[in-house]
C-alpha cells in the first residue's frame, strides 16, 4: 500500500517498537535487545525478542515476527492500513491523503455500521407485535427494562427477510450483508435473514462496536443458540460477551460463565464483572484478554459432565497464562441464573456468600480426582495420592506447590517427607521435559530450512547460498552505508531464492535511492507470514559477526554458489547455446 515515505518515517519515529510492545508485554533488557513472554502463544519461558536495531520482533516459540505495524495487526486483529491508522492515532498524527487501497478497511466500517443498524432493528421489534414473544420470554427470565436496554437485547422476527429488507432499504449492499453474516443465501440464491425467531444478544467490543450477535431460538429447534460466524470484524475465539462492561468493574476479578443469560442475570444482581465465551470453549486469546485487566478469574460453569470438562479445560488454559484461577460450584447443579432466581430476594446475597467461599482451582481438581478412586481401599488411596503428586508437580510456584502438598498429607495422614520425594521426582521430570521441548523448538527454528518459494525450482538443495543471502540482507539492515559496494558485487539476479531476491531488491532499491529502509518502510509490500520470515532472518543472524569481513564472506558464498548453479544449467544446454552464453559474456566485459 503506497503510503508516503515521510509519513512512514514519522510514524516509526513516533512509535518506538520497544515502547509500543512494552504496553502489551513485560519486557526485560538483555544486551542490546529486549525479551519477554510471547503474547501470541502459551509461552512458559521468555522466547519473544524485540530488536531495536532492526525495529523488529520475533518469537522463537511460535515464529511470530515482524515490525511494529505487524505487531499491532496481530494484537488488535487489524488489517495493515487499520494498524497504521491505530499507530497514527496513538502518536497524534494525521493520516495522509487517501492514495492507498483501503477497500478492506471500508468494508469493515460498513459491516460495523450494518451491525449497529441491525441491533437497533432487533431492539425496536420489542415495541411491535412481531417481537412480543421475545419480550415475553425475557420477562419470564425476570429481566428488567433497564437490563434489557443496558445489553441492547432484541428480537429477530419469525420472518425470512425482515432484517435483510430493512438493511437493503438502508442502502447496504448484498455483498456487505453476506460479509457481515447478517444475511445468507437461500438454495435459490436469494438473500434471507441468518437469525429468525430468536432473542438477540449483541456482542460489543472494547471500542463500543457491535461486532456480532448471538440468538436464542423460541422453539425446540436446534441449534438452541446460533452465533455470528467469523467475519472481517469478528473472530469467535477472540472476544468475550459483556467484556466491554466487566473490564471497568471495580472488582479485582472476573466471573467466567457458560452462557449469555448467566452473565446478564449476574449483572442484574450486581455482579458486573461476569463474562462468557462466545459459543466456543475458552481460548488462549480470551485468557490473555482476561489477564490483561484482572489477575483472578472465577470459573462458574454448570455442574453437569460437560460443565466439569469445560472447567478442567479452562483451568489449564488460564494457568498457562499465569491467571489466578478460582472455581465456584453452585449447589444442586444449578447455573447462576437459576440459583439467583430460586432464592428470590435473597438470591444476590446467597450468591455473594458462595463467591466469598470459592475454592482454588487446585482444590477443585483434587476433589474431582478423588472421585475417581476408592480412598477407603489402600491401593486406591496410593493411586490417588500418586496422581495427586503428579498433578501438584505441574504447579510452577514452589511455595504454592508445597502448601498444597502439606494440606494433602495432613488430610490423608501420610508422611509429608515421602510425598515430597515422589513430588520432587515428578517436578524433575516435568522440568527436564519442558527444557527439552523448549530446546527442540529453538533448535528447530534456528536450523530449519531457508525460506524457498514454489518458484525457486532447483534451489531447495542450495541451502548454503540461501543462508548467505539471508545473512547479507540482515547485514545491510544494520549497515545501510555498505549498500553501494555490496550491490555492485551482488546484483539482484545473483540471489538464488526468489523470495530472498524480492526482499533484497526492496531493501537495496530504497537504500540506493537514499531513502530510509527500516522494516516498517517496506513491510507493507509483504504478507504477514512473509514479514514473520524476514523477522526470523534478522533474529537468526542477530548475533553473527557484523563486520566487513563477514560481509565479504557472505558475498563470496553467494557468487560461488551462483557460479555452480550457472555451470549446472550450462551443462544441460546445447553447444550452440553455450557458445552464445560466452559470446554474450565477452560483449558485456567490453562495454
Amino acid at each position: 500500500m503506497a503510503l508516503p515515505e515521510e509519513f512512514l518515517e514519522e510514524l516509526r519515529a513516533n512509535n518506538d517498537i520497544t515502547s509500543v510492545i512494552s504496553s502489551y508485554v513485560n519486557l526485560k533488557k538483555r544486551g542490546r535487545n529486549y525479551v519477554g513472554k510471547c503474547p501470541f502463544h502459551n509461552d512458559s519461558t521468555p522466547s519473544f525478542t524485540v530488536y531495536p536495531d532492526t525495529e523488529s520482533f520475533y518469537c522463537f516459540g511460535c515464529a511470530a515476527g515482524g515490525d511494529v505495524i505487524t505487531f499491532i495487526m496481530r494484537s488488535e486483529q487489524l488489517v495493515y492500513i487499520d494498524a497504521v491508522k491505530y499507530l497514527a492515532q496513538r502518536a497524534g498524527m494525521q493520516m495522509p491523503e487517501n492514495n492507498y487501497d483501503d477497500s478492506f478497511s471500508k468494508l469493515r466500517m460498513r459491516i460495523l455500521e450494518a451491525n449497529r443498524e441491525a441491533a437497533k432493528f432487533y431492539h425496536s421489534q420489542f415495541f411491535s407485535e412481531a417481537g412480543f414473544q421475545g419480550l415475553s420470554y425475557l420477562r419470564t427470565r425476570r429481566l428488567s427494562d433497564q437490563t434489557i436496554n443496558k445489553f441492547g437485547l432484541g428480537f429477530a422476527p419469525d420472518s425470512w427477510t425482515a432484517l435483510t429488507d430493512h438493511l437493503l432499504n438502508k442502502r447496504f449492499t448484498r455483498y456487505e450483508l453476506l460479509q457481515a453474516n447478517l444475511s445468507v443465501e437461500s438454495k435459490k440464491g436469494t438473500l434471507i435473514d441468518r437469525f429468525r425467531n430468536r432473542v438477540m444478544f449483541p456482542i460489543i467490543d472494547l471500542k463500543g462496536n457491535v461486532v456480532a450477535f448471538g440468538g436464542r431460538i423460541m422453539t425446540d429447534e436446534k441449534p438452541k443458540y446460533l452465533n455470528t460466524s467469523d467475519t472481517p470484524v469478528f473472530k469467535k475465539g477472540e472476544g468475550l460477551f459483556a467484556f466491554n462492561i466487566a473490564k471497568n468493574s471495580k472488582s479485582d476479578k472476573f466471573i467466567l460463565c457458560e452462557g449469555y443469560m448467566d452473565v446478564i442475570a449476574l449483572h442484574q444482581a450486581g455482579f458486573d464483572f461476569a463474562v462468557a465465551a462466545l459459543g466456543t470453549a475458552l481460548t488462549s486469546n480470551q485468557a490473555r484478554m482476561l489477564k490483561k485487566y484482572k489477575e483472578t478469574v472465577v470459573l462458574c460453569y454448570d455442574s453437569d459432565n460437560a460443565g466439569q470438562l469445560a472447567t478442567q479445560r479452562a483451568i489449564n488454559i488460564l494457568r498457562k497464562e499465569n491467571v489466578n484461577v478460582k472455581v465456584l460450584q453452585i449447589p444442586e447443579g444449578k447455573d447462576p441464573d437459576e440459583y439467583i432466581k430460586r432464592n428470590g430476594a435473597d438470591g444476590a446475597l446467597k450468591f455473594k456468600l458462595l463467591l466469598d467461599s470459592i475454592e482454588s482451582d487446585i482444590d477443585y481438581k483434587l476433589e474431582q480426582l478423588e472421585t475417581q478412586y476408592d480412598i477407603t481401599d489402600t491401593d486406591g488411596k496410593v493411586r490417588f495420592l500418586t496422581q495427586a503428586a503428579r498433578m501438584l508437580s505441574e504447579i510452577k510456584n514452589d511455595i504454592e506447590r508445597n502448601v498444597y502438598a502439606s494440606k494433602l498429607c495432613e488430610k490423608y495422614k501420610v508422611s509429608l517427607n515421602d510425598f515430597e520425594l515422589q513430588l520432587a521426582k515428578f517436578v524433575r521430570s516435568n522440568n527436564y521435559r519442558s527444557s527439552q521441548d523448549e530446546f527442540k523448538r529453538v533448535k528447530k527454528q534456528l536450523t530449519e530450512k531457508p525460506h524457498v518459494s514454489a518458484d525457486d525450482k532447483g534451489v531447495k538443495k542450495a541451502t548454503r547460498a540461501i543462508r548467505a543471502e539471508e545473512a547479507l540482507i540482515s547485514y545491510l539492515m544494520s549497515n545501510p552505508d555498505m549498500v553501494h559496494s555490496v550491490y555492485e558485487k551482488v546484483p539482484p539476479e545473483k540471489i538464488s531464492s526468489e523470495f530472498n531476491r524480492r526482499v533484497y531488491t526492496a531493501l537495496t532499491q530504497r537504500l540506493l535511492s537514499g531513502r530510509s529502509a527500516g522494516f516498517i518502510d517496506f513491510s507493507g509490500e509483504f504478507t504477514e507470514e512473509e514479514n514473520a520470515y524476514i523477522a526470523a532472518v534478522f533474529a537468526k543472524f542477530n548475533n553473527e559477526l557484523n563486520v566487513p569481513q563477514a560481509c565479504s564472506e557472505y558475498i563470496s558464498v553467494i557468487l560461488e554458489e551462483n557460479e555452480k548453479q550457472t555451470a549446472a544449467q550450462l551443462a544441460e544446454k546445447s553447444p550452440e547455446e553455450i557458445q552464445k552464453y560466452f559470446d554474450d559474456m565477452m560483449k558485456a566485459k567490453k562495454k
